[in-house]
């Protein structure tokens, strides 16, 4: 048995969820903010067999795709703010970890 999380970019995350559960996943989401932009995301938990982890990232890498975007930057000069030349940073995709689970029980 295996726990996938699986962190989505908030704009794929409703469409990877649907299709996970359409191929007859359980998945329970949570809403998560981090990383450099601080904008929300959607972590997802999906407990399966170890045959099935492939089939679970295929789909997830299928509707989470990552895109390019212009994000102002700001540099601080003498205790000031200024804005400097826009920076085109990659949002999106997905971050996929795996790990084993020892134990599993519905109670």
């Amino acid at each position: 048995m295996k726990l996938v999380i699986a962190i989505i970019n908030h704009d794929d995350a409703h469409v990877v969820v649907h299709n996970l559960t359409k191929e007859g996943y359980l998945v329970t989401k949570l809403s998560t903010t981090g990383g450099f932009l601080m904008v929300g995301n959607m972590t997802v938990l999906i407990g399966v067999p170890d045959e099935k982890v492939n089939h679970v990232i295929k789909i997830i890498d299928k509707y989470s795709k990552s895109r390019k975007q212009i994000m102002p930057s700001m540099s601080e000069i003498g205790g000031g703010i200024f804005p400097t030349v826009p920076v085109e940073v990659t949002v999106g995709g997905a971050t996929v970890f795996v790990v084993d689970v020892e134990r599993f029980e519905k109670v």
